[in-house]
């Protein structure tokens, strides 16, 4: 599946870090394609723009963009050169004008979701209960200690201010709805996808396929790869 020149890279979302790519990594790179996991600082939305755009730096050729949760309103504000494909994985995709917390929050939560609200330094940590009950309920026990412990909080300042004309308008898009996600309502997933005329793939996973089903995820890129080779 791979193909010359060729990158993909991988963005993660709040209270992750890239070690949440690890099966797709290995996945992708035994097929023998470029993958680079991207480093987000989340501590504000411009600052994970700016530091997705020097992880571009770091690549050349055409690019293929994936990017999970909060995720999604990043990889729409990426420096557009050369990226050709677009992949949201249980993400959300603000328009124009639109907050991260407004998809967020746009309908009520799933009854298991976490409580969220920022301690004093306005950083946001998920409960570390939330990782067995919302954030990865079909991982492993041993999955879900790693994950709470190498968790990074979130900034209010990643999702509480409208972002610009997101790259989905103009770049080739697929949405990962993940119908057991307990974090993100599904129907906020698919409306979202819908308004973005995704190709969409539906499956029965949580909110971290990426660790819970990753074939699931490296499939969507390979459609991906696909579409952006033959463009």
């Amino acid at each position: 599946m791979a193909i010359e020149g060729l990158s993909v890279v991988l963005v993660h979302g709040a209270w992750e870090d890239g070690s949440i790519w690890a099966s797709v990594i290995s996945a992708l790179k035994a097929e023998g394609t470029r993958v680079l996991a991207a480093p987000l600082p989340l501590t504000s939305l411009a600052d994970d723009v700016a530091a997705l755009n020097r992880s571009l730096d770091r690549t050349e050729g055409p690019v293929v963009l994936a990017g999970h949760a909060y995720a999604g309103a990043v990889i729409a504000l990426a420096r557009p050169g050369r990226v050709k494909a677009l992949v949201y994985v249980t993400a959300l995709a603000p328009d124009a004008g639109e907050k991260v917390a407004d998809v967020f929050y746009r309908l009520e939560p799933h009854p298991q979701a976490p409580k969220l609200a920022p301690d004093g330094d306005g950083l946001i940590w998920l409960p570390e209960e939330a990782f067995a009950t919302a954030f990865a309920q079909n991982a492993s026990a041993e999955d879900r200690t790693v994950l709470a412990a190498v968790q990074r909080p979130i900034s209010l300042s990643c999702i509480t201010v409208p972002v610009g004309r997101p790259l989905w308008k103009d770049v080739p898009s697929w949405f990962l709805i993940a119908e057991d996600d307990r974090m993100i309502a599904p129907e906020t997933q698919r409306y979202m996808a819908e308004r973005m005329k995704a190709k969409t793939k539906a499956h029965p996973v949580d909110h971290t396929p990426s660790v819970t089903a990753a074939g699931v995820v490296v499939d969507i890129i390979r459609d991906a790869i696909r579409s952006a080779t033959d463009n």
